[in-house]
Order: C-alpha cells, then sequence, then structure tokens
C-alpha cells in the first residue's frame, strides 16, 4: 500500500523566488485548464489540454514566463486536474463512497500552494534533495524512508511553511502463520471497543479514558483574530499579517491533534487484536451550532483512517458498526433496553440487573459486543424485566448522576 512521509524544509531566499515562481505558474496552468473545460460541453483530455494551456502558451506574450519552471510540476497540475473532475463524476454516479465531492475550483494565492514532481524531476542525493530548476534543498530527516519515493510534492502552507511530501510504497507485515502468530501474542486483549466523545475524547470497553487535549486557548485567539480581520481593509498589509497569525495558530491546533491522535491511535493498535468504532454522523451532528466547534477540533474521522490503517499495517482486525446501533441505550451486563438518555446524564443504574453504569463506557462495552458478533438479545431481556408501567415509577432512581458533558 501507498504511505506520505512528509518532512520540513527551510528555503534559501532565492530558493523562495523560485519556488513562489513555481507555484504561480502551476496555479495559472490549473486555473487557465479548468477555465477552458468550464466553456467546453465535453471534458477534454489531458493531452490536449496540456498543448493548450502548456505547450502554446508558452509561445504567447502572456505566458512566456511559463518556461522559466520545470515542465513536469505543469503536466501534473493538468492531470491532477483530470483526476479531480473524474472523483467529481465518480461522485455523482455513486461511484465514489463518502461525502459529495464537489466540482474543481479555481486557485487563489492565499491558499495552500504545491507543486508536484514525479521520477524524472527530483533525486535523493544523501541528506538533500534535487528538485529540477530550483536546486538543492536539505529537509529535516525525522524518520528514514522505507523505500524509494514515487513523486515528491512541494507544499507551502497558509503560515508559510514549507514541507516536502514524499509518496512511498509500504508493504504490510508477513501474515504467514509465525508471524501472526507472533503479532496476536503480541497484543494484550483479543477486542476493545472505543466510545468517542467530546469531553473524553475516547472511553474504551476495558475503563481506560483518554483525554484530548485543551483547544479552548488557541481557539480564543483564533476566534478574536478573526473580528479583528473582518474589520479591516480588503489587499492591505495589516489584514494579511493578520491572516498569517491566524494560520499558524490554526496549524498549532492541527499539530497538537495530530500527535495526539497518531500516539493514541498506535496504542490501540498495538494492544488489541480487533478495534471496534461507531460509525458517527458527524456532518449531521456538526448542524448543533451549539457543539458544531468543540466535534469539529476532535478528528473523529481523522482518528478513525488513522486506526484503519495502522490495523491493515500492522494485520489487526478493524471494524465499525452501524450508527443506529442503540449502544447507549442497553445494559451491557443484561442487556435490558431502558431508552434514549439526555446528553446531560453521565450515570445510569439498569432496573432489571441494577448495575450502576457510567455512560460511555457502557457504550463502549455494547459497541465491542455489537462489533465482535456478541451482542445481548434486547427483546428478550425486556420480557424477562418489570413492566412499562413498573419502570416508569421508578425512573428515576436509574439516572445516578446528571452532570453536563
Amino acid at each position: 500500500m501507498k504511505a506520505r512521509y512528509q518532512y520540513r524544509f527551510y528555503p534559501t531566499d532565492q530558493q523562495r523566488q523560485l519556488l513562489a515562481q513555481l507555484f504561480g505558474c502551476v496555479r495559472v496552468v490549473w486555473n487557465d485548464a479548468l477555465a477552458i473545460c468550464k466553456q467546453k460541453e465535453l471534458l477534454p483530455s489531458n493531452n490536449d489540454l496540456q498543448k493548450s494551456v502548456i505547450t502554446q502558451a508558452k509561445k504567447t506574450v502572456e505566458r512566456e514566463w511559463l518556461s522559466e519552471v520545470s515542465n513536469i510540476p505543469l503536466q501534473q497540475s493538468v492531470a491532477d486536474l483530470g483526476v479531480a473532475y473524474k472523483n467529481f463524476f465518480d461522485s455523482l454516479k455513486g461511484k465514489r463512497k463518502g461525502k459529495k465531492v464537489g466540482r474543481p475550483k479555481f486557485k487563489k494565492k492565499t491558499n495552500q500552494q504545491s507543486a508536484r514532481f514525479r521520477l524524472g524531476g527530483f533525486s535523493i542525493k544523501g541528506e538533500e534533495v534535487y528538485l529540477a530548476k530550483i536546486g538543492n534543498v536539505k529537509p529535516i530527516w525525522s524518520r528514514v524512508l522505507p523505500s524509494a519515493p514515487s513523486s515528491v510534492t512541494v507544499i507551502k502552507d497558509c503560515a508559510n511553511r514549507y514541507f516536502l511530501s514524499f509518496v512511498v510504497e509500504v508493504e504490510p507485515i508477513q501474515t504467514d502463520s509465525l508471524r501472526s502468530a507472533s503479532l496476536r501474542a503480541s497484543a494484550k486483549n483479543q477486542s476493545i471497543g472505543i466510545d468517542l466523545g467530546i469531553k473524553t475524547f475516547a472511553v474504551m470497553s476495558d475503563g481506560t479514558k483518554a483525554e484530548s487535549p485543551s483547544y479552548s486557548t488557541l481557539d480564543k485567539r483564533i476566534r478574536k483574530l478573526q473580528k479583528k480581520l473582518a474589520r479591516q481593509p480588503k489587499d492591505s498589509k495589516r489584514k494579511n499579517i493578520t491572516r498569517i497569525r491566524i494560520a499558524k495558530l490554526h496549524n498549532q491546533i492541527a499539530d497538537t491533534r495530530k500527535d495526539f491522535l497518531h500516539k493514541l491511535s498506535t496504542k490501540i493498535v498495538s494492544e488489541n487484536q480487533a478495534i471496534v468504532l461507531e460509525d458517527l454522523n458527524v456532518s449531521g451532528m456538526v448542524k448543533n451550532r451549539r457543539l458544531a466547534r468543540a466535534i469539529s477540533l476532535q478528528g473523529w474521522r481523522d482518528f478513525r483512517t488513522l486506526c484503519e490503517g495502522k490495523s491493515e499495517k500492522f494485520n489487526r482486525d478493524f471494524h465499525v458498526i452501524s450508527r443506529w446501533q442503540p449502544t447507549s441505550q442497553i445494559c451491557s451486563e443484561c442487556g435490558y433496553k431502558w431508552g434514549k438518555l439526555d446528553l446531560k446524564v453521565r450515570s445510569v443504574q439498569c432496573l432489571n440487573c441494577r448495575t450502576e453504569h457510567d455512560r460511555d463506557e457502557n457504550a463502549a462495552k455494547n459497541i465491542n459486543k455489537v462489533g465482535m458478533g456478541n451482542r445481548h438479545d434486547s427483546k428478550r431481556a425486556q420480557r424477562n424485566c418489570q413492566t412499562t408501567s413498573v419502570a416508569e415509577s421508578i425512573e428515576a432512581s436509574r439516572i445516578t448522576d446528571a452532570s453536563a458533558r
């Protein structure tokens, strides 16, 4: 399988100018090709687009400066536009899973800039990486590349940081009998269910909890600067400075969250043979204006993606149960179904077996049982319990702790 390895580097002043020129040319080629696609009824082929926006454009006075940069990133820009249109059409036809993909959009100068080099446009020479018509750059090698890269993408984010992103082929751990037995022996638990939340990021079925880092301080500074940005004149120097300050704060939050999610997912995958998560409707949950910002800061989808990828790499079993499973409405001990609970209710006592449950821990146990195929027969448990009228008469006794999330 393919993986990305990203390293930061610090270009010289001359290299910054050359990279700015490269990013501008890649952006112009993308925008010119997109403008042609929007005018045509049928989507042109990549070869026709490359002839129009690169080969023929270099012969004109308006675009003759395209010849000053490497031709490989320009061709990749047109190819990436073709992939973007393919993803859009596949999403419309239902061939692509996940959220609907929108039409390709024009690139802006203030957004993240990137340029991709394939083989022939870059080479690794010792500790340095040669980029065509840019020169040698020296990234900070925080880890060794597992194999020879097939392409490298030069990225400049909104906070003016530079990165090299390599695409490499990573072989999963072999699944022979001896290696598979050793991997299973290294796992402490056979399976684990994980319930994701806001205040407590993850509650495991074994009772352990993972608290997410606090983003509130940085988030308040971002909201304050965003108000300041809205009052400043358009295209002014002060507005550009404020925009970069906001981007740096966003990067701090993203880097902190990424570090936390990587460490947590690695620990979970290494200690458990089977990982079970719940399919959350995040796009629907963020429509709640009171919780939208807090939910967006958690990174639930990124955590699921990391667990799934690392499970494939280490030959673990990864399961996702349906979002319609009533995991917070059923007793994990006897299977009695007590119904929906308000979010402020954090602790529940079962009416049937009188077991006191933490709401999130009980949900995690149910997620684990459903994912492993050991779910309770809740209907049978309800028939052997008290009647509905008796349950309603002691409804208040089953809630042992009601505190805000």
